[in-house]
């Protein structure tokens, strides 16, 4: 017999050998799940649980062949028998051996997603829907749709309102579709991938079927119950015999409400924080101590729990000593939070392997600065959730139109322009450039008789030439022209895109010159640095939403401001903000010694052609003055850090930032409610500045600044027209 005390702590322990009955593991993070699971499995064999009587449900196949091969391992001996893997997985082998009732009696066929789209593309021809309709959605975007319309198990309507509003026009079609797609299917003897989770819950529900199959698995176990769908669920109290008197419920389901960030993929925390109201007589055991954090760690994750709105009460600890202090880092504004970071990672790779430090922000475009500023340093990354800002087809589109104002004679970015029209084809371009490099006004009128709108594009791009604006005003320009092409070329998803767009010109604000603008975004492009550099070689940056379940020596989160973290769409509900509340859990919990916290104190915006203050993110807000340590950027760039004083010390050296007119160009201008107190007559008067708050002028110094104390600032010298004076 395995010594289970020796191996487990005192609540793993408990989890492991809790006998018979519903049990609900409440897993925090790094707290050892999988080790529970592993050893719970081999202590069910060891206690005279045949094998083939146990059931695993996981997220991934491979998750549930290494719990098994590790629970074999410890037992010496095979599992033969034990059933593990996804809910698709088990319910293709359930469906196998009872088929739907409506095949009567043949066989049937699973789709993959290939299938899927030519399926969704005969119909819609056989429907007759879009022909000629450039923006009706790809077969590919329309299967999604449905997919996620069914998991959720909420009307189209409502996914499009939601998640897709442009395309709400077509509505009815879809619906149709819809319809059409599934007579398909029935007629043709095939099931996709969500029928068969909705064919398995048929199945349960005849008493029959769902008593034979609670027969043949005595013992259920269900891997990260908190990303279980509405569906996934009611099969897991229909196999568990939940909605049974009397009936056998030896179900363990372990998760974490608090890693519950899935609810765009149709999960619901619901299940997890539901299960003992379902489950009766259910015994819940927490998992608390960490074995992945320091305890400045867990002490920001343990304030951001203490905030949720329903949860099960838990306190991460760690027996491990010492650890840094989470530092909270605020810079002038998201242009020079890249900088700051940028140095941060220099800092870190003294004593971290690239591939031990992690970038982790809420959406892909958030890390746009960050990454010109890293191709800038000559430090390799690799990016994981979104694709980086220069890879995106869009972006090269409008990146197209500044090389060809640069360069008439860019062949390659001519051909790109063109291709954007209808009936312009390589060799085709290729001809019309050469005729454009004769500068033969009469023979480009005649060469380009047939393509007018080609012509209008050749035009606008002389007229960039010409203009004398900044980078930013000229990639505006073309940023304009390009959204109707765009809406056109990308009806799925073109209101995304063009949020990556006004982050391209966001970019190109901190530049004076559209040349080195272009150059630095051509310089070590994305393809060669993967070819060149191993995943060992490179710094991580990663969407929190693909960073879950890895963790990293030193994790670094950005963008911590209202609106960005959390996103300005999950502010109209209430459940929305909570998950975000997890998904800033699961960031700061990826860190297993280092954790920095970025919050800049301005977000530039090109309507105001300037920065504009923001609020913190409400999870800064919530964390006390001895959970992190403060530091605050100057306006030389330089790092101060304050105390829990609210003194503040310069301590480290100013950032060397590329582009030197980003913080110029983006300090926040005050407008002031009358006029200015000139000079020494201001002197004592109180005074306001919209990133260091309120304060009191100490010194005029001629001819137009101030010596203000800022308090938990200290004093600072600041021009007379950034101040507001009361």
């Amino acid at each position: 017999m395995l010594d289970y005390a020796a191996a487990l702590n005192e609540a793993q322990y408990e989890a492991v050998t809790c006998g018979d009955g519903p049990v609900l593991v409440v897993a925090g993070a790094g707290s050892g799940k999988t080790r529970t699971i592993v050893y719970r499995l081999a202590w069910l064999a060891e206690h005279g649980i045949a094998p083939q009587s146990i059931l695993l449900l996981t997220f991934t196949r491979k998750a549930a062949q290494e719990m098994l091969r590790r629970a074999a391992s410890l037992l010496q001996q095979g599992l033969t028998g034990a059933q593990g893997g996804t809910f698709h997985a088990f319910a293709y082998g359930a469906l196998r051996f009872s088929p739907p009732h409506w095949l009567d009696g043949r066989s049937f066929t699973l789709m993959d997603g290939p299938d899927i789209n030519d399926a969704f593309k005969h119909c819609k021809e056989a429907l007759k829907l879009g022909k000629g309709d450039r923006s009706f959605p790809k077969a590919q975007t329309v299967a999604s749709l449905l997919s996620k319309a069914r998991n959720k198990e909420l009307p189209l309507a409502d996914i499009l309102e939601r998640e897709a509003f442009h395309l709400l026009p077509h509505l009815e079609a879809l619906e149709q579709l819809e319809r059409s797609y599934a007579a398909w299917k029935r007629e043709k003897c095939l099931l996709d991938y969500d029928d068969l989770l909705f064919e398995l819950e048929a199945l349960l529900r005849d008493p029959a079927a769902a008593a034979a199959m609670r027969r043949r698995f005595t013992h259920i176990l269900v891997d990260e119950y908190q990303d279980t769908n509405l569906i996934q669920a009611r099969i897991t109290r229909l196999l568990g015999g939940a909605e049974e008197d009397g009936a056998p419920c030896n179900v363990m389901a372990v998760g974490d409400e608090a890693q519950s960030i899935y609810a765009f993929r149709g999960a619901t925390v619901r299940n997890i924080l539901d299960f003992p109201l379902v489950f009766s007589g259910t015994r819940v055991i927490r998992l608390e101590e960490n074995y992945r954090s320091t305890r400045p760690v867990l002490d920001v994750a343990n304030r951001l729990l203490a905030g949720a709105a329903e949860s099960f009460r838990k306190n991460l600890f760690t027996r491990r000593e010492g650890g840094d202090p989470v530092r909270l880092v605020i810079p002038l504004s998201d242009m020079s939070e890249a900088a700051l970071v940028t140095r941060r990672i220099r800092e870190l790779l003294q004593n971290c392997l690239p591939h031990e430090i992690a970038v982790l922000f809420r959406a892909g475009f958030h890390s746009y600065h960050l990454e010109m500023a890293l191709q800038q340093a000559g430090i390799p990354f690799r990016k994981y959730g979104g694709l980086r800002y220069a890879e995106s087809a869009h972006v090269k589109d409008v990146i197209a139109y500044a090389r060809l104002a640069l360069n008439p004679l860019d062949m390659p970015a001519f051909a790109r322009v063109a291709a954007l029209h209808n009936g312009v084809g390589p060799k085709t371009a290729m001809k019309l450039h050469a005729v454009l490099s004769l500068r033969d006004d009469e023979a480009a009128a005649a060469a380009f008789a047939r393509f007018p709108d080609l012509l209008d594009d050749v035009r606008f791009v002389t007229e960039l030439r010409n203009a004398t604006g900044n980078p930013a005003d000229i990639l505006a320009a073309v940023v304009e022209r390009y959204f109707p092409k765009m809406e056109a070329l990308y009806p799925d998803d073109w209101p995304k895109r063009r949020q990556g767009l006004e982050e391209i010109i966001q970019m190109a604000a901190g530049y004076t010159a559209l040349d080195v603008f272009v150059a630095d975004l051509a310089l070590e492009s994305p393809e060669e640095d993967d070819k060149k550099s191993k995943a060992e070689d490179c710094v991580t940056l990663s969407t929190v939403h693909s960073a879950k379940g890895l963790e990293w020596n030193a994790v670094l989160i950005l963008d911590l401001v209202e609106d960005r973290f959390p996103s300005r769409h999950a502010l109209a509900r209430p459940e929305d903000f909570e998950e975000e509340r997890r998904l800033m859990y699961v960031a700061c919990t990826r860190a297993r010694r280092h954790l920095d916290l970025y919050a800049p104190a301005s977000i530039y915006s090109r309507a105001e052609r300037g920065a504009l203050y923001v609020n913190q993110s409400p999870f800064v807000r919530e964390l006390e003055p001895g959970d992190v340590e403060t530091w605050l950027e100057g306006f030389g760039g330089e790092l101060m850090h304050r105390s829990q004083s609210g003194e503040s010390s310069t301590a480290r050296p100013p950032v060397q930032t590329r582009p030197a007119p980003v913080f110029r160009r983006h300090e926040v201008k005050m407008e002031t409610a009358g006029p200015q107190a000139a000079g020494g007559e201001a002197v004592g008067r109180a005074c306001r500045h919209r990133i260091f708050g309120p304060g009191k002028i100490v010194k005029h110094l001629p001819p137009d600044k101030m010596q203000v104390h800022f308090p938990g600032f200290g004093l600072k010298v600041i021009l007379s027209e950034y101040l507001h004076i009361e």
